[in-house]
């Protein structure tokens, strides 16, 4: 296809999207798709439609965007935003916390937020959801609510007992969950985008930045920054922290959320100083003492224990107390319980897995690979080790890579499928 390069360069221009991340099959599988439609059997007839006609670029980006999510995807994060919002409710009574998803997807991260706010007792009055994507099908999809059972995985599913209906297709979220989001469409590089928002107080922003070459994951980052309240937070994917993290923003310090926050005001002149200062000499003893003869150490008596040793902590019990000390900020104990689960009982995907969110939540990329991919060895279908590891191998630059381990994860989303390829 010899216009595909061009075009190509045109859905850059318009979304980002970079052919070298995504691949050129994807590009020119849409392509054709759409040529099809229009019953162009000439690329470069297609190419002057595309160059010419704004409904044509969105028709393409409708398809270029392909969506993959679930309620609660990290769901650390989300729960970190309730946090965040009750801390917030209770220091500003009367408050109305602002929060943005960006982008939305299909709405399952603006709906699980509403989701985790419910439950954690913030009141409808309390808050407000804008939720904005550049996909108007994902929008349509969103709006009305209705989820198939791919958009439900992992074994906690006490959420949707809780705020969904059973119909016709799958689940609907309740009305009320609904009534909290406003959906929108948006193009994050548009040049006019959002300029004149008001600020918000909690941003998700998360896997997208990937995507993108630096130069426009700096005028993203810099848009999001323009868009945090003076005290807001900003969550990004698990491989977008390097990218966030610079002299304007920080990282918030929440265990597996990937959340930042603005610097505080001379703490990286502070930060810099630390490292300058020179240590204070050591403490001398005085004269006198040198001639005191050192007293022997006493010898250690054994002590027998009187009770009989208990039995061995179950896996699942210690991977438990393992993420509640990751929540806590104790990745090194956490890390410790993961080793501990491995010893006793065995190599697992689980515990493998939780090993590698700790190295990620750490910025040690390579271990988190590791691990993820020791999750992978022993549960090849493992959802999220699969979007995690590709998540890093996209920001490595292997995207042919991250795009076969996206396409393992959907395919061990249906049922009856999924293993290695």
């Amino acid at each position: 296809m010899k216009s595909l390069q061009q075009i190509a360069g045109k859905l850059k221009a318009a979304m980002g999207l970079d052919m070298a991340t995504v691949g050129a099959r994807l590009i020119e599988r849409v392509v054709r798709e759409r040529m099809g439609v229009l019953e162009l059997d000439d690329d470069s007839l297609y190419l002057a439609r595309l160059l010419t006609s704004e409904t044509e670029l969105q028709a393409l980006i409708e398809l270029a965007v392909v969506p993959e999510t679930w309620f609660f995807r990290d769901r650390e994060a989300m729960l970190a935003v309730a946090r965040l919002a009750c801390k917030r409710l209770a220091e500003r009574p009367g408050e109305v916390v602002r929060i943005l998803s960006l982008p939305c997807s299909t709405g399952e991260e603006p709906y699980s937020l509403a989701m985790a706010l419910r439950d954690a007792g913030v009141t409808t009055a309390q808050y407000q959801i804008d939720a904005i994507d550049i996909r108007t099908r994902s929008l349509e999809i969103a709006i009305q609510g209705v989820y198939g059972r791919n958009s439900f995985r992992g074994r906690d599913l006490g959420f949707r007992d809780r705020h969904f209906d059973p119909c016709e297709g799958g689940w609907q979220v309740h009305e009320q969950i609904r009534r909290q989001v406003r959906f929108a469409p948006g193009n994050l590089l548009a040049p006019d985008f959002m300029r004149q928002a008001q600020p918000y107080h909690l941003i998700l922003c998360r896997n997208v930045l990937i995507y993108f070459e630096r130069n426009v994951q700096k005028q993203v980052v810099a848009l999001l920054e323009n868009l945090m309240a003076e005290d807001a937070h900003l969550f990004v994917g698990p491989a977008e922290g390097g990218i966030v993290l610079g002299p304007s923003l920080e990282s918030a310090g929440i265990p597996l959320a990937f959340g930042f926050r603005r610097r505080k005001a001379g703490s990286v002149v502070a930060a810099q100083a630390s490292r300058t200062v020179p240590p204070a000499p050591a403490a001398t003893m005085p004269r006198w003492a040198s001639a005191v003869p050192p007293v022997p150490p006493v010898p250690s008596v054994p002590v027998v224990p009187l009770v009989p040793p208990t039995r061995p902590v179950p896996q699942r019990s210690l991977l438990q107390q393992a993420r509640a000390l990751a929540d806590q900020g104790q990745l090194e104990r956490a890390g410790s319980l993961c080793e501990q689960a491995v010893q006793e009982h065995g190599p697992s995907a689980e515990a493998f897995y939780l090993q590698g969110l700790l190295f990620d939540a750490d910025g040690n990329a390579a271990q988190a690979q590791r691990c993820y991919r020791k999750a992978l060895y022993l549960d090849p279908a493992h959802q999220a080790a699969l979007l995690h590891l590709a998540a890093l191998l996209q920001a490595q630059g292997d995207a042919a890579g991250a795009q076969r381990l996206r396409l393992r994860a959907q395919r061990s989303s249906q049922p009856g499928e999924g293993g290695d390829d």
